[in-house]
């Protein structure tokens, strides 16, 4: 019996990097936040589609359109940015977990100022190549004239906020690294208020129509992300930058942060354009209604589907980006066991809360459809089946294709996740989709194709992440043994080579590893 409760004193001891409330208080902020920034390009979508214009007509389909398919493209952008606060962050966060704060700052520093540059050059290119990036996916023989012409508008005012994204996005994960997600979470709810108000202003009041739409994205870009620059520079936190500083770039760093933020930048920009590729097979397929005129009701559909399922998937996605500050930091502490008990608790997290979100929009996916009033009744009815198709998956395959690889990410095993994440896309989700919408075959199932690959998609990811981290091939790249004692061990093991020994390791509770003979 005392044996017994000695080992449990010491096993409350050892996995308390994080109690269940401090989990609870990180982790719920941002779904939170994320349920926030998701939701305004879905607020576009609504707003929009009851535009109308000078002589009455309703714009609503085809500027609702404009909207989505230029937000699937800013979207990429906005990944890329992520993927490279998320370079920094892993790092950052597996700082603080070895107690190391200079570093810790040290990197901040350097990932704030690599995406500074990044986002400027991105915007600046984006500004001077409006229609030429836009011509990729959605050219103008594709989706018509007018919508093409409401995408140049929304596009190139959006463009504008890339800077803004960038610094937001880098600055609320290293406060996440803190477990400051309360202060983001303010910030994201911030932004969608002025967002809507802004809104109603200009596409109600003064009749800008996708204008006022993209004002108003853009200035509620704007604000948090002054906001939460103001935050990091604040001494009163563990990691803050000080822009008055005299910064040289330490290139070992630079390294540091690349090796993992580009691996990740190259998979969530692949990720993403996949996206926007399978979305173009759909706009391409125009179908025509019995009286005559076009209306593409699939690229409709589909526009409202994927702004409900992201609602559903952010939850989950919250709970993954979660998994960076808490793996990381469990990294950084170099305790292998305490690494494995955080990872196995996130998953159990993500499937609760996944299940939840997933039920409660497939429950109320009905009405909140209708509130895309200026959308037909045939594209709603599409959008509904296209999403309980692809919830019902979303039950299962979510945290397995999708918490699995921020769990590596997390352990600094990035690039089998981009090699994966890589091939999964093109091959399963961007070929299929293009079998089940092109004319090679003749299937035709347009919007219908798109789900079906994507679903496809899941199920190939969480057999290939999932293999990875039961096999425990991730501990190879994560970090448990740190850079300095791993470069000296390399010296050793030569050394102990070459007079035929072998070198052994033995793992000690709460530090590290130590290395003998």
């Amino acid at each position: 019996m005392e044996q017994a409760q000695v080992k449990t004193v010491k096993q409350k001891k050892k996995y308390s990097l994080f109690t269940n409330k401090q989990l609870l208080w990180l982790i719920l902020p941002i779904v939170i936040e994320s349920i926030f920034s998701t939701s305004l390009g879905m607020v576009d979508s609504m707003m929009v589609s009851g535009i109308t214009s000078s002589t009455g007509e309703a714009l609503g389909e085809i500027a609702g359109q404009a909207v989505g398919n230029v937000d699937d493209f800013n979207n990429l952008i906005i990944q890329l940015f992520s993927a490279f606060a998320t370079g920094g962050v892993i790092i950052t966060s597996q700082y603080l977990g070895a107690k190391k704060v200079d570093e810790a700052n040290k990197s901040a520093k350097h990932v704030v100022v690599i995406v500074f540059i990044a986002s400027m050059a991105i915007c600046i290119l984006s500004l001077i190549f409006n229609r030429q990036l836009l011509n990729l996916f959605f050219s103008e023989k594709d989706v018509g004239e007018e919508v093409f012409r409401y995408q140049r508008q929304y596009f190139y005012i959006t463009a504008a906020s890339f800077p803004f994204i960038g610094m937001f996005n880098v600055c609320a994960a290293l406060l996440r690294a803190q477990r400051k997600s309360m202060v983001t979470m303010t910030s994201a709810g911030l932004s969608l208020v002025v967002n809507v108000i802004l809104n109603a202003i200009f596409i109600y009041v003064l009749k800008m129509e996708v204008i006022g739409a993209a004002l108003a994205t853009l200035i509620s870009r704007i604000v948090p992300s002054v906001y939460v620059m103001f935050l990091i520079t604040r001494k009163r936190f563990l990691v803050h930058i000080n822009i008055f500083e005299k910064f040289r770039f330490d290139w070992k760093m630079v390294k540091h942060i690349l090796i993992i933020a580009i691996p990740s930048g190259v998979e969530s920009c692949l990720f993403q354009l996949g996206k926007v590729m399978t979305s173009s097979f759909v706009n391409i397929q125009y179908y025509k209604d019995w009286s005559g005129g076009s209306v593409n009701y699939h690229a409709n559909a589909n526009t409202m589907a994927k702004s409900l399922n992201n609602i559903a998937s952010v939850v989950g996605g919250g709970v993954n980006t979660s998994c960076l500050t808490v793996v990381g930091q469990a990294i950084g502490t170099g305790d292998i066991d305490q690494t494995k008990y955080y990872i196995k608790k996130m998953f159990a997290i993500c499937f609760v809360a996944n299940a939840i979100a997933v039920g409660l929009i497939m429950g109320t996916s009905h009405w909140i459809l209708q509130l895309y009033s200026g959308y037909s009744e045939t594209s709603k009815q599409m959008a509904q089946y296209c999403l309980y198709f692809c919830l019902s998956f979303q039950f299962v395959t979510y945290p397995l294709s999708f918490t699995s690889p921020a769990v590596l990410k997390a352990t600094s095993d990035v690039k089998y996740v981009m090699y994966c994440a890589i091939s999964s896309m093109l091959i399963v989700r961007v070929g299929l989709c293009w079998l089940l919408t092109c004319d090679l075959v003749g299937i035709h199932l347009g919007v219908y194709g798109y789900w079906i690959a994507m679903c496809a998609d899941w199920c190939v990811r969480s057999i290939l992440f999932m293999s990875r981290l039961l096999t425990g091939r991730w501990k190879k790249a994560s970090g448990l043994i740190p850079e300095d004692i791993r470069d000296r061990v390399k010296g050793v093991t030569k050394q102990f080579t070459s007079k035929g020994k072998k070198l052994v390791y033995t793992p000690y509770k709460n530090k590290g590893k130590k290395y003998s003979r």
